[in-house]
């Protein structure tokens, strides 16, 4: 080699020493991540949503416009405890995840995919979308688009409600973009406080979960957590906007941890808080958020947490109300009515594996047993499985068939037949099985 090859190959050297590589040549598993909190900002004179009862009715519908966002429901009587969207941004070199959650009742197809479209408008680039309602009963209604769901517990939708909402959601994304970082990530799961009870004379599932997300120097960047309980410690007197135990544990968790605390319900179709009221609803927070700070100092993290997300379309029965199930024992068990579009035909699940853990989201309530039923199903290609409920879309209770053909207000409102939970549960399963085959869709 002459010198001035030797010198040019020295240079090349030198060049290559210096200019840093990609993060994904240094670390394709290493993660980003950033998270926000945005205040909803629902409108005066908008009701509340999740109790049909008349503690919450108008005396008559509102034909007149007295109210400018409610017709079937009485409008909300101020604020309990603010009720938030939250998002959190995952993202490595193959694979982006938007988790978001919300002090909502529920979520449709139809509100979720106005919350893609407003973020694919507001220029985020494409990801796998969750959006988890927190499934509280005293969060804002007039937001979904459903006459059925309108005259039962949301009130008809109201373009105003329904646009401040997205756009509070959409905001809260952008936030959490804009604060994304280089992050560690753990998982935990652990036996949680004894505050929930069964509605079917059946065991309920109290775990606590949590993810734990933070900066190389351990400063908390999120934490979301999951742990199954009805929104409904709140009754239905209650007038004012709530997060209701779940929402009031994830602010208690954010005083002390200073980042965003994402709360994800888990299979709750089944599972009701063990006490009620405004006494006891402080106490059972509080007991809540002290588990999920706890479980956090026992977490350990690392910067390599293989991130996977997948998609599954899943084809339902025509929805049916059982007549039987709904007003009296005694009637045929095939006497049903059509519910038409009412309900949809299809609805996708949604499966984020973070590490050697994974969430299934499920597009309503799932019953505890048939949640317990996919952790074990799930468990032989992941470590830990998750249930994610009333995430991404609402087709109402899905039930073992044991219990969907005993009457009950559960088995009322599950109406795509006796064996619609478990096929739920067998599409989350495979789309777990799916996910840890390391192929992201």
């Amino acid at each position: 080699m002459t010198a001035a090859r030797r010198s040019v190959a020295a240079a090349a050297i030198v060049l290559l020493a210096v200019v840093p590589a990609t993060s994904a040549e240094r670390c394709p598993d290493c993660l980003q991540a950033g998270a926000a909190t945005v205040t909803l900002p629902v409108p005066a004179g908008t009701p509340l949503a999740g109790y049909g009862s008349w503690a919450r009715r108008l005396i008559a519908p509102d034909v007149f416009g007295r109210f400018p966002h409610a017709f079937w429901f009485r409008p909300h009587d101020g604020v309990l405890d603010p009720v938030v969207a939250r998002a959190l941004v995952l993202e490595t070199a193959e694979t982006r995840v938007v988790w978001i959650t919300a002090d909502l009742i529920a979520v449709d197809r139809g509100f979720t995919m106005r919350i893609k479209r407003g973020l694919s408008e507001a220029g985020a680039p494409a990801a796998t979308l969750v959006v988890a309602a927190s499934h509280t009963h005293s969060g804002p209604g007039a937001f979904l688009d459903s006459r059925l769901l309108a005259a039962l517990s949301v009130d008809r939708e109201d373009a105003e409600v329904r646009d401040a909402l997205v756009g509070a959601i959409v905001e809260a994304v952008r936030r959490a973009e804009a604060a994304k970082s280089p992050a560690h990530a753990g998982v935990l799961a652990a036996p949680g406080p004894a505050l929930t009870t069964g509605r079917l004379d059946r065991p309920v599932d109290q775990t606590l979960a949590i993810l734990k997300v933070v900066t190389p120097a351990g400063a908390p960047i999120a934490v979301l957590w999951n742990y199954a309980i009805h929104g409904t410690m709140l009754g239905p007197a209650n007038l004012k906007l709530s997060g209701d135990v779940m929402g009031m544990a994830s602010h208690g968790i954010e005083r002390e941890l200073q980042a965003p605390a994402l709360f994800v319900n888990g299979a709750v179709g089944d599972v009701s808080p063990a006490r009620h009221g405004l006494a006891e609803v402080k106490p059972a927070s509080s007991e809540l958020a002290s588990a999920v700070v706890a479980a956090w100092t026992k977490t350990p993290t690392t910067p390599r947490a293989q991130l996977r997300a997948r998609t599954l379309t899943l084809t339902m029965p025509k929805p049916r109300v059982s007549l039987r199930n709904c007003i009296v024992g005694w009637l045929p068990a095939g006497l049903t009515v059509p519910l038409g579009s009412a309900f949809p035909d299809q609805t996708e699940l949604v499966a984020v594996g973070v590490g050697r853990a994974a969430w299934v989201a499920i597009p309503g309530e799932l019953q505890s047993e048939l949640g317990e039923s996919v952790k074990r199903g799930g468990a032989p290609a992941w470590e830990r499985v998750f249930v994610a409920g009333v995430a991404n879309d609402y087709l109402g209770y899905f039930l073992t068939p044991k219990d969907a053909v005993k009457p009950s207000y559960v088995a009322c409102a599950s109406v795509y037949g006796p064996g619609a939970g478990e096929r739920v549960a067998r599409a989350a399963v495979g789309l777990l099985h799916r996910l840890a085959d390391g192929q992201n869709r």
